[in-house]
């Protein structure tokens, strides 16, 4: 064989070995799905034989071994997601009508006084005389106490983040100066103009509008919220407050994907249990002759309490989708008009949109969307469920160890 032709055969065969054929990369894609398809049948088996042994044909000690394993697995799952599902529920209850609702109630009360104080102040100080020789009305001053407790109130709340609670330190500083403009304008009450100018400086700090010419002669002018690098005002600042806490409360109320994945998978998971603890006390009775397990039916009765605990879950759900409604008219529809008209006419009847009628729907909705005597239960089903757990295991351990040692009558080895 000449050079150049081993030269050839050389270069074919190593570009044959660094090069494998291109119609073998499919056959190798093909086998290993197959072998992927293989395992996870396997392992599907083995999981659905664990968790959903057939007594048909098995040997008592089989049986009883994948019992050993299935039922207490499946009611730590069971319980533990229902527990949790169930605490995230009760805990978003207690949040909104704790801290959320209290929270708003305060911004709504807060807000209200302060546009009945500014009234209040332009109308007394209109006369001059009467302002500087009797000062300002007793509803000045009990309105400006009432919105400085009020903000104190959402400060102890537990509502607020942390930058919230700057927020509304600062809101609380603008009050105090607001209140000075105000002593100011009272002390130049014959002076017309340096008057009308402090108390025009002191509505710019509670709104960042001015009145317009149309709505001069009005008793509580408008007052729009602004919002940006420009919402610097005291009306401002508490409606970016407002729409924060009414964010949150909606996001609490709303059913969560973790809470709904987590009942989805109690569910399967207590229908799974309910069915294997009836089958298994049906085995016991058939092949051991045992008419009622004790421990497994002392095991079972936590099973009982689920009904409740899903009727109290759903009732709490309920309230508070129904209380976000009443959120929204807190921050939105109340008024210093609704509010002055309650306070001069005690006897006419509650308005709808008063502040505190609000406030009382919101805590009957959410006071009422439970059941009472739950209270305190849900940090203990998680561990109810895992001493149910232990309980049947335990059991199921002890059947197996007694039939291991000696074989009970009539049973089917």
């Amino acid at each position: 064989m000449t050079g150049a032709g081993r030269r050839g055969r050389t270069a074919r065969d190593a570009a044959a070995t660094t090069a494998p054929p291109a119609a073998t990369a499919p056959v190798r894609v093909r086998r290993a799905a197959r072998g992927a398809v293989v395992v996870v049948a396997e392992l599907a088996r083995r999981l659905w034989r664990y968790l959903w042994p057939s007594p048909t044909g098995r040997r008592n000690r089989a049986f009883l071994r994948d019992r050993l394993i299935a039922l207490p697995l499946l009611m730590v799952v069971a319980f533990g997601t229902l527990g949790w599902a169930y605490m995230d529920v009760r805990d978003d209850s207690a949040s909104l009508r704790d801290r959320l609702a209290p929270a708003l109630v305060g911004l709504a009360n807060a807000k209200a006084s302060l546009f009945i104080a500014q009234g209040e102040a332009e109308k007394n100080l209109a006369q001059a005389g009467a302002a500087e020789l009797g000062g300002l009305s007793e509803r000045y001053r009990t309105r400006v106490a009432r919105a400085t407790q009020s903000l104190n109130q959402v400060t102890r709340s537990g509502a607020l983040t942390v930058a919230e609670e700057q927020e509304l330190r600062v809101v609380s500083a603008l009050v105090v100066d607001y209140t000075g403009w105000i002593g100011r304008a009272q002390g130049h009450a014959n002076d017309a103009v340096l008057r009308d100018a402090e108390l025009t400086y002191a509505r710019s700090m509670l709104c960042s509008e001015p009145v317009a010419a149309a709505d001069r002669q009005d008793r509580y002018p408008p007052c729009p919220s602004a919002t940006g690098s420009g919402a610097t005002s005291i009306v401002d600042r508490v409606t970016g407050l407002e729409r924060e806490l009414r964010d949150r409360l909606a996001e609490r109320a709303a059913w969560g994907g973790g809470v709904l994945t987590a009942a989805a998978v109690s569910g399967l998971a207590l229908v799974l249990l309910t069915v294997g603890l009836w089958r298994t006390l049906v085995f016991l009775r058939r092949r051991f002759r045992i008419r009622l397990s004790v421990p497994l039916a002392a095991a079972a009765l936590p099973l009982l309490a689920v009904p409740l605990l899903t009727a109290d879950a759903l009732l709490a759900q309920d309230a508070q989708a129904r209380s976000a409604p009443l959120a929204e008219a807190l921050a939105e529809r109340t008024s210093p008009e609704t509010e002055t008209i309650a306070e001069e006419r005690p006897f006419d009847g509650p308005d709808p949109q008063a502040v505190e009628v609000l406030e009382t729907r919101i805590d009957e909705t959410l006071s009422d969307g439970r059941l009472p005597f739950l209270d305190g239960v849900a940090p203990f089903v998680l561990p109810v469920g895992l001493l149910a757990a232990g309980l049947t295991g335990g059991a199921l351990h002890a059947y197996r160890r007694e039939y291991l040692v000696v074989a009970r009558p009539g049973a089917v080895s």
